[in-house]
């Protein structure tokens, strides 16, 4: 195996490991078992568990992020809002052991650590879309912030209960976040659909 490839395969095995047991749960000694080396191999690559888990996080945060602000075409407000449920739930859905990891460690509802960051940051790049909303609709600008934080919340912790219940499916837990999001609880819809396409 060259360089790189130990490098891969030592933070894949990591990736594993920190999903399944936590930050605190996992070891170097485990890390190295089950990729089938030595202790050392993982030092030199990594420095110690701090390190490979700082790589996998990096990892999974860009992963997440490069998700969210691609899928974000613009267009019609409720269709950025669908777009950005679906790239969630499709992340939690496709890498659910890097959203473990990212939750696990950094819940939802912290102010600080490593999701509760990338929130934030996803949260200024809706703030910037819903000011400009606002502002065409005579709303009050200043008022975006708390509504990106709101909006990206609500999406943010209806993923984390997702990663466990897996039902109903993606698109139609997307439809009903939009459906509260956009109508408001005293105008739900019954049976809600996702209308990426029709606006």
């Amino acid at each position: 195996m060259t360089g790189t490839e130990r490098r891969q395969q030592l933070l894949n095995v990591a990736r594993e490991l920190f999903a399944e047991k936590g930050f605190d749960g996992a070891s170097i000694e485990e890390i190295a078992h089950r990729a089938n080396v030595s202790k050392p191999v993982v030092y030199e690559h990594f420095g110690g568990k701090e390190g490979i888990y700082a790589v996998v996080v990096d990892r999974e945060t860009q992963l997440l992020l490069d998700r969210m602000v691609s899928t974000l075409h613009g267009g019609h407000p409720r269709a950025m809002l669908e777009q950005a449920a679906v790239a969630l739930l499709s992340y939690v859905e496709e890498s659910h052991d890097g959203f473990r990891i990212l939750v696990r460690d950094s819940p939802v509802a912290s102010s600080t650590g490593t999701f509760s960051t990338l929130l934030n940051d996803i949260a200024s790049q809706v703030e910037h879309i819903l000011g400009k909303e606002f502002s065409a609709r005579g709303y009050d600008g200043k008022l975006a912030p708390l509504y990106a934080q709101a909006l990206v919340g609500m999406v943010a912790l209806t993923g984390q209960w997702w990663l466990d219940a897996r039902k109903p499916k993606r698109d139609e837990v997307a439809a009903h976040l939009v459906n509260l999001a956009w109508n408001g609880l005293s105008h739900l819809e019954h049976k809600p659909k996702l209308r990426l396409t029709d606006l």
